[in-house]
């Protein structure tokens, strides 16, 4: 889109990066005509107002006495407030002339600040240096170069002794990584490049088909050793892109042009855009790397320049104007009339209309650097954000998201390192949002008190005369009875005093009657006695029980055994059908499954007291969670918390954590952490108890205590995550890590605004003196403090591999190809016998490189990726190695890396020419 225009025959210049506002200085052009025959020449610069819609540009000149072939805007003498500077041109006559810019914008007379004729012809090429803006290169004709210092700008330097043979200087260039290094290149295609320490020439590239005519030269913006050329010449429109490594020919041809190339700019915010005028045609933009073209724009123009200060702002200079306009004008200035003396009127001048062609041009596949997102982040293992707001630095830094979640999780590593499980559970306890929660902690802290069970009691409100009250005076009367042992001497020789033993009538219910067979007839006495007096206590028993002399029954059978014991006691029970009857059942015969299996659950408490007081150690864990489990069963939030408080007495955490489970969204972060909270707390008690660890073996309770490991890992707590790790990854079940992570989890919202305040703690930075202004920056680690979303894509066994720093699990390799193994053997070989010779260190570095870089080349053979061009000259210098023929080795290598994408062999084929070079030198 043309956001400004005017009308002018002219070279340009952007004001430098650090100016604001945003300027452009245009210098008329030498060699070029208007309509009008006009031959003045000016220096003005444009102001670029984009908040005005119109065209139009605000300006300032100043008059100059010779037209120009170049002009350049240096920020050599920018104000404090990074304003003005300097504006260099190299005019038709050989003269440099340099103009202070606040003098032209202020339109003062002094506005020439310096000017030397040293060239003695056409200055057609200005750059000054990124590194030292005082330092200006210029070229001219004769194969002039002059390097001149604008502090002492009276006595230039040369780089060197001229080229010969002697040509037009058509380009200049400085390189945009090292500062002493400059290019120069001339109409016939033919590159030099000098190295000013050294004044002379270090490397010379041309094309051999010497058909190039060379319109352009430029530094790869970020690689220093790469710079593309561009040929004018309609025979060979192309765009030539060297590596100075690999000079013999071209690392890359961009060749989808019809017409020459007129000029080129390089994008210094975006490395793989380059802007290009074609003859004749609109400008399109390519990527040198893909060879894709943006849509052309709408205007025609010779020369292209991106601005320094705006990425996205491109200008375009046109020497021939509008053709048709153009061309009407100047027939015009004849006015028809004989300008030759012939008597004959100019006929109308017959124009050629150039016939429309139309240009498919496929939409990039990626924009522009300018207009992709400021920030690119990447999400990494342990909750780290790397973000790259700058090009080469990168800044690791720790985002959370889940503050809660960590402030929990902290407070509960505390108390466990520190053993204050009490004033946890009590810290718990007071901040519980509910009732049922606090009874849970409530249970939970009893296990680290003495006296557990009774304390049990009174949480589930009974006290032990409470509890009697509640089982009646019969139950105690009644067990008493049971287990009161009684001399047999006082039931053998006596008479039993009917009256002091029928107090079995006490306990009967009320309004209850006696049977009629409970008559105390002489004729069942007397029975009774003389079974009794002949030691026949089976059928004394027999008959007090027929009797309905249950309490007489009961004492006699005391006396006759164990076995007679049993039997009368379960004779009577099974006569007793009341509603304390199961209980009384399950006292005297030790039988609490009973109770805990057929109880009414409303009297789950009950059940629980009675179990509390009476189970053994070693069934008081089992009735507990039999007792849970029938309370899990009926499904309701209600009798799940109930059921937790048996498992807790139980303390069997895996069934705690099945049942907490099933009526909670563990999904959540805070849902979790509660239940790994009772979790831990429930095991150190355990723990306390048994006076060792207790292993964690249920795979439940293994997975969601992973899933937990998974989310404090993703907040960046890997030391505390380790801890909860089980020890063997097999209790896991599950893929990935995505699999802990339940799939309706729902992530925090996620960051969409630029992260700021990056630049203020971005930490040391590592200075260089030829890192020029604006310059891409060594690589630097920075830390700071900021969370991502867990983006985690490892297999549990994975995460504990991470974490505990295990071995990981080998990965089989493919083999080599067969037909391929020789290159291997041929080049191991190689390296290994230089190793052997080498005496220098630096030499056995390189080698040690070598071996690890070959690598490379080795896995490209593994996975079948190579061309079979570059398997072929493979091949060929594998028999040159063989045959220690190592010049022809260097031939083919450089045939190969010539005629190769150079992405495809850059990591093997450098050191590869680096071997056989150390091999040739040492003989090997």
């Amino acid at each position: 889109m043309r956001l400004k225009e005017i009308q002018r025959t002219a070279h340009q210049a952007w004001s430098p990066a650090s100016h604001h506002p945003i300027y452009l200085a245009l210098g008329t052009s030498a060699q070029q005509l208007d309509a009008s025959f006009n031959t003045t020449a000016a220096l003005e610069i444009f102001e670029m107002d984009f908040a005005d819609p119109s065209l139009d540009m605000k300006i300032s000149n100043t008059s100059v006495f010779f037209r120009l072939h170049s002009i350049v805007w240096v920020n050599f003498g920018l104000g404090a407030d990074g304003t003005g500077g300097r504006l260099v041109s190299g005019s038709e006559n050989g003269a440099i002339t340099v103009y202070n810019v606040e003098a032209i914008l202020e339109s003062a007379a002094d506005a020439v600040v310096g000017q030397s004729d040293k060239h003695t012809g056409p200055v057609r090429a200005l750059d000054f240096n990124p590194f030292q803006s005082n330092l200006l290169a210029s070229g001219a004709n004769d194969s002039e170069i002059y390097i001149w210092d604008l502090n002492n700008f009276n006595n230039p330097m040369t780089p060197g002794a001229k080229s010969q043979p002697a040509e037009d200087i058509s380009v200049v260039s400085w390189n945009r990584q090292v500062q002493h290094i400059l290019a120069s290149a001339n109409p016939s295609g033919k590159a030099v490049v000098w190295d000013l320490r050294k004044n002379e020439p270090i490397i010379k590239i041309s094309d051999h088909s010497n058909r190039m005519h060379c319109s352009g030269m430029l530094w790869h913006p970020e690689v220093a050793t790469q710079l593309v050329l561009a040929s004018e010449d309609d025979r060979m429109p192309v765009i030539q892109m060297w590596d100075l490594r690999f000079a013999t020919s071209p690392l890359k041809v961009l060749e989808n042009h019809t017409r020459g190339i007129l000029s080129i700019s390089w994008s210094q915010a975006d490395p793989e855009t380059l802007a290009e005028q074609r003859k004749g045609q609109p400008y399109p933009v390519l990527e040198p790397t893909t060879q894709e073209s943006c849509p052309p724009s709408t205007s025609g123009a010779s020369i292209v320049q991106w601005c320094p200060r705006n990425p996205a702002l491109l200008s375009t200079a046109s020497f021939d104007g509008k053709i048709s306009s153009s061309v009407d004008k100047i027939s015009s200035s004849f006015d028809n009339m004989d300008p030759f003396g012939m008597g004959q009127t100019l006929p109308p001048l017959q124009v050629p209309q150039p016939t429309a062609q139309t240009t498919i041009v496929p939409p990039l596949k990626k924009p522009p650097k300018w207009v992709r997102r400021p920030v690119g982040a990447s999400f990494a293992f342990g909750g780290k954000l790397s973000p790259q707001p700058v090009p080469r630095q990168v800044f690791v830094s720790q985002v959370t998201t889940e503050t809660e979640f960590l402030q929990r999780s902290r407070e509960l590593q505390a108390a466990l390192q520190a053993g204050t499980f009490v004033h946890y559970c009590q810290a718990k306890i007071q901040s519980a949002p509910c009732d049922a929660e606090q009874d849970i902690w409530k249970f939970l802290m009893v296990n680290f008190e003495d006296e557990a069970r009774v304390k049990f009691l009174r949480l589930l409100g009974f006290s032990k005369d409470e509890l009697e009250r509640k089982v009646g005076r019969r139950f105690w009367g009644f067990v008493f009875i049971l287990i009161f042992i009684i001399d047999a001497e006082l039931l053998i020789g006596v008479n039993v005093n009917y009256q002091r033993l029928t107090m079995f009538e006490d306990f009967k219910m009320p309004g209850e009657e006696l049977p009629a067979q409970w008559t105390r007839s002489g004729h069942t006495d007397g029975l009774i006695s003389q079974a009794l007096l002949v030691g026949n206590f089976e059928g004394a028993v027999d008959l007090c029980l027929n009797d309905g002399r249950y309490a007489e029954a009961i004492l006699l059978s005391i006396s006759g055994g164990e076995e007679l014991l049993k039997k009368t006691q379960q004779r009577y029970l099974d006569t007793q059908k009341n509603s304390i009857s199961m209980l009384i059942s399950s006292v005297v015969t030790q039988n609490w499954r009973d109770i805990v299996q057929s109880c009414e659950l409303d009297n789950w408490k009950e059940a629980l007291a009675a179990l509390l007081t009476y189970a053994h150690p070693e069934e008081f864990a089992p009735l507990c969670d039999t007792l849970g489990g029938r309370l899990e069963t009926e499904g309701t939030e209600k009798r799940s918390l109930q059921a937790c408080l048996c498992y807790i007495c139980s303390g069997n955490l895996e069934k705690l954590v099945e049942c907490w489970a099933v009526q909670r969204d563990c999904s959540s972060p805070l849902v979790l952490e509660d239940l790994v909270e009772k979790v831990m707390i429930l095991r150190k008690s355990i723990e306390r108890l048994r006076n060792s660890e207790v292993p964690l073996q249920s795979p439940t309770l293994a997975e969601k205590l992973t899933c937990y490991a998974g989310l404090l890992a993703a907040e960046g707590s890997l030391a505390t995550a380790m801890t909860y790790l089980p020890d063997n990854s097999d209790q896991v079940s599950g893929t990935g890590l995505w699999s802990l992570v339940p799939d309706n989890y729902t992530p925090p919202t996620p960051i969409t605004a630029p992260v700021m305040g990056f630049q203020g703690d971005a930490g040391q930075h590592h200075d260089h003196a030829q890192v020029p202004p604006g310059a891409p920056q060594e690589p630097s680690v920075q830390v700071g403090v900021l969370k991502p979303y867990r983006d985690f894509n490892c297999t549990s066994s994975t995460l504990l591999q991470l974490l505990q720093q295990l071995p990981a699990e080998r990965v089989e390799q493919r083999e080599i190809p067969a037909e391929h193994m020789i290159l291997k053997s041929t080049f191991d070989s190689l390296v290994q016998r230089c190793q052997l010779a080498a005496a220098d260190p630096q030499t056995k570095r390189k080698l040690e490189d070598a071996a690890k870089r070959l690598g490379y080349l080795y896995d490209k053979l593994r996975e079948q990726s190579l061309s079979p061009s570059i398997l072929g000259g493979l091949h060929e210098i594998s028999r040159c190695v063989g045959g220690q023929n190592y010049q022809r080795g260097l031939e083919v290598h450089t045939q190969v890396v010539g005629s190769s994408n150079f992405s495809e062999i850059s990591a093997f084929m450098p050191i590869l020419k680096v071997v056989m070079t150390i091999a040739n030198k040492l003989g090997v």
